[in-house]
């Protein structure tokens, strides 16, 4: 890929903010600059909204409202399914744009708007089984009718990792179940979210249905809004620490929340693992995305029969990865997202080091101009360390041993998070019990990657509140309305 496919796709991204249906700037004309994370330089600027500009998307949200409201089911179908054709034909596009701001390998990129793209196909599926009730009552002295209605207005935060997809896995089901929306993306990665809101534009999305304000200080979007009685619901993607801060705000106008926060999975590896299934498994639960994963396996908890080859085997693997520049032939990790990110990754690998942890490879920031980190693994890890404790959002495998079940279980649990975890055993008896006590929304047996949009992805804990995709993801959309008839 040459320097003319990079300029053609940032110049297709929309300017300004789409308001209304129509692509503005902010006020006075802000603006603030994206960074390509694998060479530290400026991709492009983009608008940075104004509180009176937020204000002015959620205006354009509510007036939309009543008529998105009563548009047919199947027409709302329509708009999904043309986006999503629409993603699949250009997705080389959208895997280079997604690369450039954000650093992946571009075949991940590509992998993440195969993926973003199914929840369009998904929920235009789901958009005509939402479906109510009829029942009579026990007594027999009424009818009890149950609809389901679209929630309103939604505000939609996602976050920098996962740009597209997390945009389209909140996005479908809001479409899908006739909600306005006001969207907010990371001011690190705002340009997928550009130019996939024009995709839905060009898909034949009526105005003010969605409309995303960018911005380089988020509170300054979302504060007012969250204030706001119109507003009726936020979906939240990112730290435990900001979601925790947006439910308190949240709690004012008693808004509908989805929190898909934090995670701190841990990965079993029992004595009768399969040790090729395992390491693939490790692989991908640990490096997909350069470890800047909510689900990326964070705690290896590795039987101690087993311990000695699965992390030489890890530790090949991990050697031999290709560190560069996504857009490159050959390149299988990418840098992280900024400088604040090296500085925890770095911080947490030397506070493991300084209290005994061993380490086996890696363990310092990249060579090079951009926000690249060694891949890392880390053995003897003692108690008490920040690793085991805070999400890591970085390279670094970080391996403690274990005798028995009990202690595995117990240890994997030890945490207030609970989004994933991973088991890997050939024991199917062992692998239900192990699955049923993980403290996890999620449990990955004998796999490294649990996401798909046909299934439930949430936490429990302070992991998260709600579901999103699957045929529970569109509840979190609507209201259930009941009313009572006579008999």
């Amino acid at each position: 890929m040459g320097e003319a496919a990079e300029r053609r796709v940032l110049d297709a991204v929309p300017d300004g903010l789409l308001i209304g249906g129509q692509w503005r700037p902010a006020t006075g004309r802000r603006e603030f600059g994206v960074e390509d994370p694998a060479t530290r330089t400026q991709l492009r600027t983009v608008a940075d909204a104004s509180a009176e500009d937020s204000r002015a998307a959620l205006d354009a949200a509510v007036e939309a409202q009543p008529a998105w409201a009563a548009t047919a089911p199947r027409e709302r179908a329509e708009i999904l399914r043309r986006a999503f054709e629409a993603m699949t034909k250009r997705a080389d596009d959208l895997a280079l744009l997604m690369t450039l701001e954000h650093g992946k390998p571009v075949a991940e990129s590509k992998a993440e708007v195969a993926y973003g793209a199914e929840f369009f196909r998904w929920f235009s599926e789901e958009t005509a089984r939402i479906a109510g009730s009829f029942s009579t009552a026990p007594a027999g002295n009424l009818r009890l009718l149950t609809l389901k209605q679209p929630v309103g207005p939604c505000l939609l935060i996602t976050p920098w990792n996962f740009p597209l997809a997390m945009g389209t896995r909140k996005i479908g089901p809001a479409i899908a179940a006739g909600c306005t929306m006001v969207m907010k993306p990371a001011k690190q990665t705002p340009l997928s979210m550009l130019m996939l809101a024009q995709i839905l534009r060009e898909a034949g999305l009526p105005d003010g249905v969605l409309n995303v304000v960018t911005a380089e200080d988020p509170s300054v979007v979302s504060e007012p809004l969250l204030a706001d009685d119109r507003l009726r619901k936020l979906s939240f993607t990112g730290s435990t620490g900001v979601g925790k801060k947006l439910i308190e705000m949240s709690a004012g106008q008693v808004l509908r929340t989805s929190m898909e926060l934090g995670g701190n999975a841990p990965f079993l590896v029992f004595a009768d693992a399969d040790l090729d299934r395992a390491v693939e498994g490790a692989m991908i639960a640990k490096m997909r995305n350069m470890g800047q994963a909510c689900t990326s396996a964070n705690r290896f908890l590795v039987h101690s029969n087993v311990a000695g080859e699965f992390t030489e085997r890890l530790v090949e693997k991990m050697a031999a990865l290709v560190p560069g520049r996504g857009t490159e032939e050959g390149v299988t990790l990418g840098p992280l997202i900024d400088q604040a990110a090296i500085d925890k990754v770095d911080g947490l690998v030397s506070d493991a080091v300084s209290r005994g942890a061993k380490l086996l490879l890696g363990g310092k920031a990249g060579d090079g101009p951009g926000y690249f980190y060694e891949p890392t693994v880390l053995t003897d890890i003692p108690d008490g360390v920040r690793l085991t404790c805070e999400e890591i959002f970085g390279p670094v495998a970080a391996i403690r041993t274990f005798d028995d079940d009990e202690t595995a279980i117990a240890e994997a649990n030890a945490t207030e998070y609970g989004l994933v975890a991973y088991a890997f055993t050939a024991d199917f008896d062992r692998a239900l019990r192990v699955a049923e006590r993980l403290e996890s929304g999620m449990v990955g047996l004998n796999v490294g990657l649990v996401s798909n949009p046909a299934a439930p992805f949430g936490g429990v804990k302070q992991s998260g509140l709600g579901r999103e995709g699957g045929a529970v993801g569109i509840e979190e959309y609507v209201e259930t309305k009941y009313v009572a008839l006579p008999t």
